[in-house]
């Protein structure tokens, strides 16, 4: 990505504290960070500078989301990369990547420049298609990694997400291809002999109680292990969607720590707000906003999660924004859509659950929710921190506010947020693009 045309435009953004500590001024130029320390406005050199106050507001590098689903093209009745794009800046995004499960489904070099295109028009977050590991994300035949990874759009992770690729000699083969230009397969770990096909909460206690078909943590576990010995086996890089079980984080760590040792091959993996926060006794009621795959689970999970984020073992935080319209949300529990809204209200999440319980600081949250996401994703523009000569991409927080969630509020074109109501601590203030406001006081710029 570029800086903006106007190499010339400078932003001061006053007293903000770099994450969470130390406060400084920022002057960035041409959409780069140039100068850290005091820096006087009323210096001629400054005079026809935009100000931006951030007296007592927390400064950290622009978030990266490594799962969002824009449901564009194909059902732009839910969400398109405009609005999706609207939904991630005004949660303190500024790249997203966008998941293939769309129709046409993101895999050839075509469709996923279409999606990079459209992103780039919208304009308020860099759009990266993720491509699908399998044509049709039917889990067959390879989709044209190569040619995707050479299109416009440098395509680098990949994942048919919505499904695992369930046959071991695919996604061995998927491994091994990637590695020729530092790809990462993205697994949606689900057996699907195991789980079941009508599966749609947690197998336990509550799920017999209500009568719902469930699915054990053992069908996410079984394909972890096996995804790792796959990778270990062919010296790549696959990295685990939406971890939801303790014995995932089990297998994940001694993964972790092989790989550390063998020094060829990695691992890496993702946890959603929604799972470090909300539990199976949501399902209670049969709304089907908490229908989500994979499921919410039991507190001794959530807990595990928050401690795997903690600790490194989970690497990033990843939204699993899924947006639906309410025709295919609003169905009895075994029929309604999977998926929940997060963009907006990621960042809060996890302010209120990590930082709120310490167990991150803001520089722990800039990691897990810009550095690393950005690393796994490759992109060298996003997640470099806050440092001179680092493109200024900036989220300032307001970290105290306390927000309550209205649905109605949002800019996503969907209403399916299982945040509605609840009140949550840390608010975005303001969003930049390379040195380009995207939001301001909390509203679109």
């Amino acid at each position: 990505m570029s800086a903006p045309e106007n190499d010339s435009s400078r932003v001061i953004v006053k007293g903000a504290s770099l994450l969470g500590d130390k406060s400084a001024d920022l002057l960035i130029v041409g959409g780069v960070i140039r100068e850290i320390g005091s820096i006087d406005a009323r210096d001629t050199a400054h005079g026809s500078a935009t100000v931006i106050d951030a007296d007592g507001l927390v400064a950290l590098p622009g978030l990266v989301d490594l799962h969002t689903h824009l449901r564009e093209p194909g059902r732009e009745d839910a969400e398109t990369i405009r609005t999706g794009s609207m939904a991630a800046a005004v949660g303190g995004y500024t790249a997203v990547l966008a998941m293939a499960n769309t129709s046409p489904v993101t895999d050839t070099a075509e469709n996923a420049e279409r999606v990079f295109d459209l992103g780039r028009a919208a304009g308020l977050v860099d759009v990266h298609p993720v491509g699908a590991v399998t044509r049709g994300l039917a889990g067959e035949e390879l989709a044209e990694l190569g040619l995707m990874n050479r299109s416009r759009a440098r395509v680098k992770v990949f994942s048919d997400d919505g499904k695992c690729v369930g046959d071991p000699r695919v996604m061995r083969r998927a491994l091994e291809y990637v590695k020729a230009f530092g790809g990462v397969i993205s697994q949606h770990s689900q057996d699907a002999s195991l789980a079941g096909a009508s599966a749609c909460c947690h197998e336990g206690e509550l799920s017999g109680q209500l009568g719902l078909p469930g699915w054990p943590g053992v069908a996410e576990e079984i394909i972890v292990a096996r995804d790792v010995m796959l990778a270990r086996h062919t010296g790549s890089r696959v990295h685990v969607a939406h971890v939801s079980t303790a014995g995932s984080v089990e297998v994940l760590r001694w993964a972790k720590a092989q790989a550390a040792k063998d020094g060829h091959w990695s691992v890496t993996a993702e946890v959603t707000p929604h799972h470090l926060l909300l539990t199976t006794d949501l399902l209670s009621g049969y709304d089907p906003t908490y229908k989500v795959n994979p499921p919410l689970r039991p507190v001794e999970d959530v807990e595990a999660l928050r401690a795997a984020l903690a600790d490194g073992t989970i690497d990033a935080v990843a939204t699993d924004h899924a947006p639906h319209a309410r025709h295919d949300k609003e169905h009895a529990f075994v029929d309604a859509a999977f998926g929940m809204l997060g963009l907006e209200t990621a960042l809060a999440v996890v302010n209120t659950v990590m930082r709120g319980n310490d167990l991150l600081d803001w520089a722990g949250i800039a990691s897990v929710m810009s550095a690393n996401p950005a690393r796994i994703a490759g992109l060298d523009d996003q997640g470099q921190g806050i440092a001179v000569g680092a493109p200024a991409n900036l989220t300032l927080i307001d970290p105290d506010a306390s927000v309550t969630v209205d649905r109605d509020a949002s800019v996503s074109l969907s209403r399916n947020n299982p945040w509605h109501g609840r009140t949550l601590t840390g608010a975005v203030h303001a969003t930049l693009l390379r040195g380009v406001a995207t939001v301001v006081e909390g509203q679109l710029a």
